[in-house]
């Protein structure tokens, strides 16, 4: 049975008022349910629904659809200004505020940063990262000043140092640079997963340290920098777990220290791992997440979340709202301006925009027979002519996806033959998700058993799977 909705006060605050404005619109226009409105209206049901109740920061561009979808002539987008504006002064305030020191919790069970039971709503100032949850997660022992070969045996850490100073700081960004390098050619596993997991631990630990003031946000900069590259590498073998961990640590310490281009890339891949392990709504969610405050983020950073939105719609068959998320990143992406990117999104070129925006539409193609694939087959090609020696994995996963397409809706015989060369530039990556992706490509091959260059291609999928 369903729960009733709950009774709105809107006289309770500006935020009451405006989510209660939302929900009588909505059912007059003709939506007795958040779930179909916020498919019209292309955002996570569960972002709507704390917007109605007034405890979420409805997004500035939100307000803006609402307008289109409801045919307010503008209402929500002028009533924005009157009940976040104030919001938004706190918060720039609070960027400029000194970070303010740790506060233990007596419930690590309750810490925001597990949990995660609402988004995040920057009308706020964070709550600081708690060092000793970080410490206590998943058991994980504080590693060593740095040191690749010990970091390597994670069991024989040493203490960490007695005070952050900035070479503590410039290895970490070392790190972070070497493993997102190595990560890229070769894929998450073996050494490359072992130094992700252990350089974790030892920036973890480097939270427990004293540190001057005037070095904490760059210290909070750098944590954040490596719990992305570390988490992406062990989001690609599958330590899931491993990566979730590092991706909100990169989070938490980016939004204290108020670094809004590394907490947009956190949510992205939050996103992203959300939707690879079947939790696409969540996925949503944390992309609608990294919007937040959009005007603060580059076009470039735009189109990535509007990347993972698209990725999510996809997963979830709907294809009015995946193809909208891929026009809204097409946008973003062509008022791209790379001069005023932060380094790490250096990644994100034309290759990486095509490539990402042809798996949203992968999912329409497979999953719909009505839908026309050429789209996402123009995408995969440019994505595999665009991508360079440095990003193989991401060339060869296009590769693979663009066989698996072609192998469903088109010539099996050219499937067949870029299956062959998906194979060849995939040779020397440890990656978990690339080898998913050609047994997918195995299984569509095998719909094809009369057919020798089909039943070749499997079986040469079959013999790199094991090998």
């Amino acid at each position: 049975m369903s729960q009733p909705e709950k009774v709105l006060d809107p006289g309770s605050s500006p935020e009451a008022w405006f989510g209660h404005e939302v929900r009588l619109r909505r059912k007059t226009a003709g939506y007795p349910t958040a779930r179909s409105f916020a498919a019209d209206l292309q955002v996570s049901v569960d972002v709507l629904l704390k917007v109605e109740k007034g405890v979420y920061r409805c997004p500035k561009d939100l307000a803006a659809r609402l307008d289109d979808l409801l045919d307010t002539a503008g209402l929500f987008t002028r009533a924005w200004g009157m009940a976040y504006g104030d919001a938004d002064r706190k918060a720039r305030q609070a960027d400029k505020a000194p970070s303010r020191r740790f506060h233990p919790v007596t419930n690590p069970a309750e810490e925001r940063m597990l949990e995660g039971h609402a988004p995040t709503a920057p009308s706020r100032s964070p709550e600081p990262v708690d060092r000793r949850t970080l410490l206590s997660i998943g058991g994980l022992a504080i590693a060593a000043p740095l040191d690749l070969a010990r970091l390597l045996a994670p069991a024989t850490a040493p203490a960490v140092p007695e005070k952050i100073t900035p070479t503590e700081i410039h290895r970490l960004l070392d790190i972070a640079h070497g493993l997102h390098g190595w990560d890229n050619r070769h894929g998450g596993g073996g050494l490359i997963g072992q130094l992700a997991a252990s350089s974790v631990q030892w920036a973890i630990g480097l939270l427990s340290v004293d540190c001057p003031p005037e070095l904490r946000s760059d210290l909070l900069a750098a944590i954040a920098r490596l719990g992305l590259v570390a988490g992406a590498s062990q989001f690609d073998v599958y330590r899931h777990d491993e990566a979730r961990l590092a991706f909100k640590v990169a989070v938490e310490c980016a939004e204290e220290g108020g670094h809004w281009h590394l907490r947009a890339k956190g949510y992205s891949f939050l996103a992203r791992q959300a939707i690879w392990v079947g939790l696409a709504d969540d996925g949503l969610t944390h992309a609608e997440k990294g919007l937040v405050r959009s005007d603060r983020l580059t076009a470039t950073e735009r189109a990535m979340l509007h990347t993972a939105r698209a990725r999510a719609f996809g997963k979830l068959r709907d294809v009015q709202g995946t193809l909208a998320a891929v026009g809204a990143a097409d946008d973003a992406f062509a008022q791209r301006r790379p001069a005023e990117d932060p380094p790490w999104m250096a990644y994100y070129d034309e290759a990486q925009h095509n490539g990402d925006t042809a798996h949203a539409l992968f999912d329409l193609a497979v999953g719909l027979d009505g839908h026309n694939p050429g789209q996402a087959v123009i995408r995969f090609e440019r994505a595999v002519d665009g991508h360079g020696p440095g990003f193989a994995r991401s060339k060869a996963i296009s590769c693979t996806k663009l066989a698996s397409l072609v192998m469903h809706r088109g010539d099996p015989h050219e499937a067949a033959k870029i299956g062959s060369q998906a194979l060849a530039l995939g040779t020397g990556i440890t990656s978990l998700r690339a080898t998913d992706d050609l047994r997918e490509l195995g299984r569509y091959a095998a719909r094809h058993p009369r057919l020798p260059a089909a039943r070749d291609l499997r079986e040469q999928i079959t013999a790199t799977v094991r090998a």
